[in-house]
């Protein structure tokens, strides 16, 4: 019959292609029984958690270690109990009250605000530079820093304008400013005065000066507050 094909049993060709369909059926087992393996998996871990939430991981205790209450900020001086300081409160005898300001700082310079405020109930008259030391933690000097009048020996300090006569009336005040470079030990406390040979009182600023053991503090004379 016409198409028909006469194969022998021991046709080479015939023989040759027969592993091919082996070697697919062991493919497709190895497949069914790695979907079988995942499906198994898969459906063990429904029974487990039948609402398919994700197991929560558990979380380590984490201990804190304790601490002292209130600790002082590290480098930062502590106040001494024992160094008397300007009232919070009410005007001082003198009918005057001074103020630093919390600094700035630029370039290895350094800046603070000081005012004088007339608290008290009659006209006080300034004219020159504020009398200004720089005291230790302990309420001492700094041996080695010196107060100036004027910003020349501060380097890249402002222009100091120059004394003025002034007179504040009750409620007025009066600002000047106080410039060092930076150094390594830190001033706790200012004892100042409106001039030299008035009357002193100590305060302490928001943050310490940077201006210890040996250094140079430029002071600006007296201006109307802005």
């Amino acid at each position: 019959m016409r198409g028909s094909v006469n194969v022998s049993c021991d046709d080479r060709r015939v023989i040759a292609i027969r592993p091919r369909p082996v070697r697919s059926v062991a493919l497709a087992c190895l497949l069914v029984l790695g979907v079988s393996g995942c499906g198994l998996s898969a459906e063990l871990d429904r029974e487990s958690n039948p609402e398919r939430k994700p197991t929560p991981t558990p979380t380590p205790a984490v201990e804190v270690p304790t601490r002292a209450a209130n600790p002082s900020p590290s480098g930062i001086p502590t106040h001494s109990p024992s160094v008397p300081v300007q009232e919070t409160q009410g005007c001082p005898p003198s009918g005057l009250r001074f103020r630093a300001d919390e600094g700035d700082a630029a370039m290895g310079l350094r800046a603070m605000g000081l005012d004088v405020i007339n608290c008290g109930d009659r006209p006080y008259k300034l004219n020159g530079y504020p009398a200004v030391t720089v005291l230790d933690a302990s309420g001492d000097p700094f041996p080695g820093v010196r107060t100036v009048e004027g910003t020349d020996k501060v380097s890249m300090a402002p222009e100091d304008p120059g004394p003025r006569a002034l007179t504040l009336d009750p409620g007025e005040s009066a600002h000047a400013a106080l410039y060092w470079r930076m150094h390594n030990q830190d001033g706790v406390y200012l004892r100042v005065a409106p001039e030299k040979g008035d009357g002193t009182v100590t305060v302490r600023p928001p943050y310490p000066l940077d201006i210890g053991p040996e250094n140079i503090l430029g002071t600006t004379a007296w201006q109307p507050s802005a």
